[in-house]
């Protein structure tokens, strides 16, 4: 192997290794952080301005449930099966200056609102057939009867939080 060869080669496993490491925390947590820049403001304006940073949500499809068969109907009871998808609701943080109108103990307020888990599944439809089973008394005949449709709703699940504070230079 030539040496610019490998030279290129160990160039890109070290920047698939370093894209690994750095995001193996964000796919721990659900959600990658954003630090919003107000330095440049800070320091044009030659004041305290606030800081702030969100959470973005990583999606993540997951397996659908598959049919389910029970007896006494044709068709199997959820036709179009509920998909899901899990992930985080956005986050963020914010910290701001206050303008001590509360005393001197009390010149900066602080929220923080933590991303959280976030469980969804789609709508899912469930059909019956016109028709039952064959009967062995009816010489294997089916025997009609109403067609049934059913809506599956979707489900949303998620315990969203939220922290206040005040104090001194948070």
């Amino acid at each position: 192997m030539k040496p610019t060869t490998r030279g290129t080669l160990a160039a890109v496993v070290t920047g698939v290794a370093a894209a690994v490491g750095a995001a193996a925390p964000a796919l721990a947590t659900g959600a990658v952080p954003v630090p919003v820049p107000l330095n440049g403001v800070s320091q044009s304006l030659g004041t305290e301005v606030p800081k702030v940073g969100l959470e973005v949500p990583l999606v993540k499809p997951g397996a659908p449930e598959g049919p389910r068969y029970v007896t006494g109907r044709l068709l199997p009871e959820r036709a179009l099966p509920r998909v899901p998808l899990n992930g985080a609701l956005p986050g963020g943080n914010l910290r701001a200056p206050l303008p001590r109108v509360l005393g001197d103990d009390f010149d900066h307020v602080g929220v923080d609102v933590p991303a959280s888990d976030l469980r969804t599944a789609g709508p899912g439809l469930s059909l019956d057939a016109p028709l039952t089973a064959p009967d062995p008394h009816h010489f294997g005949l089916p025997e009609p009867k109403l067609p049934q449709a059913g809506l599956l709703a979707p489900v949303l699940r998620t315990v969203p939080a939220a922290n206040l504070g005040l104090g001194p230079g948070l």
